[in-house]
């Protein structure tokens, strides 16, 4: 694809500037390191980073019948949700895989706003429009896809509120994790800051119109100067979601895999008034089992794992397949995530990655790696 057919981000000629080296993804021109894909993991782990999240797609959801719409094509519990939460759910696909995971905030009854997978904008916003009608949810009117009107920065890290502290008057150190406000930030109106992130670290991710972005940017590297503060790539993003156990749809989740085997069901809730698209599927298997399950490895001997590996038994058997792997920048091993078939999925089981054609050991592990 050549790099005139890209989407770019607000942040592009920022992020060019403070030295990205810029790469396709998702149809979009992002950085994908800066410094480097280790020093940029612990500048995360220890400090505070900040990627240019501004791919992520994000639609309104409105009026009366915005709540019942979007608990329909979601299987978290979208009534446990009060003003100022945020949710991680998934939409059912209809065939028992998944269309898309996503966050789901709460303004109020009324007004949802739902953030997707870049990838995934056009497909995500056409199976909403394609259900649509049975809510008297008119697209471009009550279903708004926002998309291409806000930037987003993921300023992550244990350090990261205390620095963005200072560009607010309203107290943010103390928030809750998945909650958000509405507030000024850096001096700009309305801008949405919610205590979530893809790293595991802490810290925040901020929606703004894309006219602020120039304004933001460098009002959030002047906060952070003193804590050290440095733009991340989306090497390490990847690394550092991975230590954290989080599912990467096209990786570890997609069309085909069932929320239940990929370890999600705790964000499948099978409460009253809760007619999800698909729940008589993944309530059959969660009476019946799978056949397989989304399991953390880490390996026993030197290697790294990649997508696709092999995951053999020790006769060689093959028993699954990587969907994620890496050399741990935090605890310097290989480790990844990977469909094991039951019964050799338990937890300890020894497995054997196929990597260049050797078998390497490797232990069937509980996630989050890092902590």
């Amino acid at each position: 694809m050549e790099n005139t057919e890209l989407k770019t981000t607000a942040f592009k000629e920022l992020v060019e500037k403070a030295g990205g080296r810029m790469v396709p993804f998702a149809g979009f021109l992002m950085p994908v390191q800066f410094e480097g894909i280790n020093i940029e993991h612990e500048t995360v782990r220890k400090g505070v980073g900040v990627f240019d999240v501004s791919h992520m797609g994000e639609f309104w959801v409105k009026g009366p019948n915005a709540a019942a719409f979007v608990q329909h094509l979601t299987t978290n519990n979208v009534y446990d949700l009060f003003d100022g939460k945020v949710q991680y759910s998934c939409l059912p696909n209809g065939r028992g895989g998944i269309v898309d995971d996503l966050l789901v905030y709460r303004f109020n009854e009324e007004l949802y706003f739902l953030v997707v997978n870049a990838a995934n904008i056009d497909k995500d916003y056409n199976w909403c429009a394609s259900h649509a009608a049975e809510f008297n949810i008119v697209p471009g009117k009550d279903l708004v896809n926002a998309s291409d009107e806000y930037c987003q920065l993921a300023i992550q890290g244990p350090l990261a509120l205390k620095a963005m502290q200072k560009l607010t008057s309203e107290p943010i150190e103390d928030m809750v994790y998945y909650t958000f406000k509405t507030l000024t930030f850096a001096g700009v109106d309305d801008v949405f800051l919610s205590t979530t992130g893809y790293t595991g670290s802490g810290g925040c991710e901020i929606y703004a119109k894309n006219e602020f972005a120039p304004k933001i940017w460098k009002a959030v590297f002047e906060a952070g100067e003193e804590y050290g503060i440095k733009p991340i790539g989306l090497g390490a993003r990847d690394t550092l979601r991975l230590e954290s156990g989080f599912c990467l749809y096209g990786n570890d989740i997609d069309d085909t895999t069932s929320p239940v085997e990929a370890g999600l069901g705790w964000i499948i809730k099978y409460v009253d008034n809760n007619d999800f698209i698909d729940r008589d599927k993944m309530e059959a298997l969660k009476a019946n089992g799978v056949k397989r399950r989304l399991r953390g490895f880490v390996l026993e001997e030197r290697g790294i794992p990649r997508q696709h590996c092999e995951v053999c038994d020790e006769n060689g058997k093959v028993i699954g397949q990587v969907t994620s792997g890496t050399m741990s920048p935090s605890l310097k091993v290989g480790l990844g995530m990977a469909y094991i078939d039951e019964p050799y999925c338990k937890f300890g089981n020894e497995v054997f990655i196929n990597i260049r054609g050797k078998q390497l050991k490797a232990k069937v592990t509980k996630t989050p790696f890092w902590k």
